[in-house]
């Protein structure tokens, strides 16, 4: 079953933390499925229907059909498994109705940030319209919009970690300040939507993540550093690697979507992040050089990728307010690690 066979064991940890017979029967719209977590958030639903026969519809849907048709060939036989080819920035399709709506859909990368600037900007603003609106039509039960650590902003230096009510620095009138402008605006069009119509939404706001689902064209560091790692190459440095950030493994924030289906409050932002996670980018970059059995070089990125950079130095999440509803964290950081580079190497040699 495509990549599942490599998850099984990471698959029966979710199950079992999730209790996902409550998913059973059920129908999701997942927007942006082909992306790092969409897809293996459609790996994990589809491993359930084929090991407990839960008959969960999925509505995949990208803009590049041979893309998903590539990326999800072993469902297309499946009766519940359907292939959707939309923008999400036009209206949804009529056809599709879903009890669940994961709106996963972004440019996620520093390359993208700066070579499709609009793109970033109207994936965020016109996508979750069409999303909310897709919503009041269908009367959905609740809404998933995956929202981002890059909300915050720069710490202004009074905090270790950010809560769901902080609010940092962003200079709005820059081309990087796209994707986390779009994302609080997005944000707050959810509120109004929750207001005027009823939808029911949760907005978690994610840590940078990674895991064996990435896109080979991420150009996100740690991305990089994991590709470097699967073609046994050296780990690139693009700086001093002083920045501090929270990670997160794929395998956890699917786990906490789907958690936050049945638990989130309506209204509600949850962090998601992980402790032990908490790395200094050079220290990520020496435990993907030591998993991967290679060396750590420096070097400056060209001035095109520099655009898309974030300017942020340390951004840490508190997730306590995810915790105190009872999520934990399912997989610690070298067995992440490894199972990352271990199914990648199968992708690029």
């Amino acid at each position: 079953m495509n990549e599942v066979t490599s998850f099984t064991a990471e698959f029966e940890k979710i199950d079992h933390l999730q209790n996902s017979s409550t998913l059973d029967g059920h129908s999701f719209l997942i927007i942006g499925a082909t992306g790092m977590i969409g897809s293996y958030l459609v790996d994990f639903l589809m491993w359930r229907n084929h090991v407990y026969n839960a008959k969960i519809k999925i509505y995949a849907m990208g803009r590049n059909k041979l893309r998903l048709e590539e990326r999800f060939t072993p469902y297309l036989t499946s009766d519940f498994f359907e292939l959707v080819k939309g923008d999400v920035t036009e209206p949804l399709p009529l056809t599709v109705e879903a009890d669940y709506v994961i709106h996963a859909a972004s440019n996620t990368h520093p390359r993208a940030y700066a070579t499709d600037p609009i793109g970033t900007v109207m994936t965020s603003l016109m996508g979750t319209k069409q999303v909310l609106d897709y919503a009041v039509a269908f009367k959905t039960e609740r809404v998933i919009f995956l929202s981002t650590v890059e909300i915050y902003g720069e710490n202004r230096g009074d905090v270790e970690r950010f809560t769901e009510d902080y609010c940092g620095y962003i200079d709005c009138n820059t081309l990087r300040a796209g994707y986390p402008e779009g994302k609080r605006a997005s944000e707050s069009l959810c509120q109004a939507y929750r207001s005027k119509y009823g939808v029911d939404i949760v907005m978690p706001r994610i840590c940078r993540t990674f895991g064996p689902t990435l896109l080979l064209n991420d150009s996100k560091a740690a991305s990089q550093f994991l590709l470097n790692g699967a073609r046994q190459e050296n780990i690139v440095l693009k700086s001093q690697g002083e920045q501090f950030f929270s990670y997160a493994y794929v395998g956890d924030v699917v786990s906490a979507l789907l958690f936050l289906l049945s638990h989130g409050e309506s209204g509600e932002a949850y962090n998601i992040a992980v402790a032990e996670f908490d790395l200094r980018l050079k220290e990520l970059a020496k435990k993907i050089a030591t998993v991967s059995g290679q060396k750590v070089i420096f070097d400056l990125p060209d001035a095109e990728e520099q655009k898309g950079f974030s300017k942020a130095s340390k951004a840490l999440l508190d997730p306590s307010k995810l915790h105190q509803l009872g999520w934990k964290s399912l997989f610690d950081l070298d067995e992440a690690l490894r199972q990352t580079i271990e199914v990648l190497r199968k992708k690029v040699v």
